[in-house]
């Protein structure tokens, strides 16, 4: 029982000075996601004026986008994050992991001005991954496994040096192109040797289900304001139909035909609110032929009509 506090203070000093630098990055640039001079590396700064809510109530706005694969170590605050119908709460020195392109809904649910929500971001370059994997001679995870394309998992002590290492390189940038490349292999290392090692290796996998259903799904990203058949979507994954929808929604948590109408849904409120366009024509123009559907389809997942929601939007 010692051991196990001990540990997790460690951990905790870990994230604290790893916090303390993500401040220090961050300060005077206000909430949202800051690129650093490391290529792929940047950071996640959120900050509201508390609320007297229950604690399982969700207190900031929510975001909502289309997430590609990535890394995301909190060291600060809470958030939860919404896949589908399912829910991903974590919070200090844990780690989520997004393996495939996700339409994702999240909420940050503790953070202060004193005290902001803070978290290291690292894109992940799936071919490297792949690299990693060969190198080590680690055993492949079996190609049929269906694994969800995103988890969330405890740190370790290793996976935040590392993370530590690399922040600290901003302070001297003359050491990024040499050492940053390093520890970021260093960093692949740590996941697939991780507490979710397994569905790690199964990303890594070449032909395994996990990139197949990958493959299918940067074909809709590609098309997304197209019709399209699942039949259409499993010949390219090379997967009968049946088969190919039962492991879409392992690893999305939705059905294509569900994917594909939440990619429509966020570019048409992108378009209504960095161009402009009217519901009419931003539906039009993702695909929609019935305006109603598309009113009723967007309210469902914004939570309110079109124009009222960017009119929301606007005024935060």
């Amino acid at each position: 029982m010692a051991i196990e506090i001990v540990n997790h203070r460690a951990l905790d000093n870990e994230c604290e000075k790893l916090a303390a630098l993500i401040t220090r990055h961050t300060n005077g640039q206000g909430n949202g996601s800051h690129p650093t001079a490391i290529d792929k590396l940047e950071f996640r700064r959120e900050s509201f004026v508390s609320t007297p809510l229950r604690r399982e109530s969700f207190v900031s706005t929510p975001l909502h986008q289309v997430c590609e694969p990535l890394l995301v170590i909190i060291v600060q605050g809470e958030k939860t994050v919404l896949l589908g119908e399912e829910t991903y709460p974590y919070g200090v020195a844990q780690y989520l992991v997004i393996s495939v392109d996700l339409p994702l809904s999240a909420f940050v649910v503790e953070a202060t001005p004193e005290k902001p929500y803070l978290a290291f971001k690292l894109k992940l370059d799936l071919r490297q991954l792949c690299d990693i994997l060969a190198e080590t001679k680690a055993i492949a995870s079996n190609k049929e496994n269906s694994v969800k394309g995103l988890f969330v998992s405890n740190a370790d002590a290793p996976l935040l040096d590392c993370a530590l290492r690399l922040t600290r390189l901003l302070d001297t940038p003359q050491d990024i192109p040499i050492l940053s490349p390093m520890i970021i292999r260093e960093i692949y290392y740590r996941l697939l040797m991780g507490e979710q090692g397994e569905a790690v290796r199964q990303i890594a996998t070449s032909g395994s289900t996990m990139q197949r259903i990958a493959k299918a799904i940067k074909l809709i990203n590609a098309n997304f304001t197209k019709l399209m058949r699942v039949e259409d979507l499993a010949r390219h994954a090379s997967m009968s139909a049946s088969s190919f929808h039962y492991h879409f929604k392992a690893v999305t948590s939705m059905s294509p035909l569900q994917y594909q109408k939440q990619l429509r849904l966020l570019e048409a409120r992108r378009l209504m609110l960095t161009e402009d366009s009217d519901a009419s024509s931003a539906a039009y123009r993702v695909g929609y032929e019935s305006a109603s559907q598309f009113s009723r389809e967007y309210s469902r997942l914004f939570g309110a009509p079109p124009i009222t929601d960017i009119e929301r939007l606007r005024i935060a």
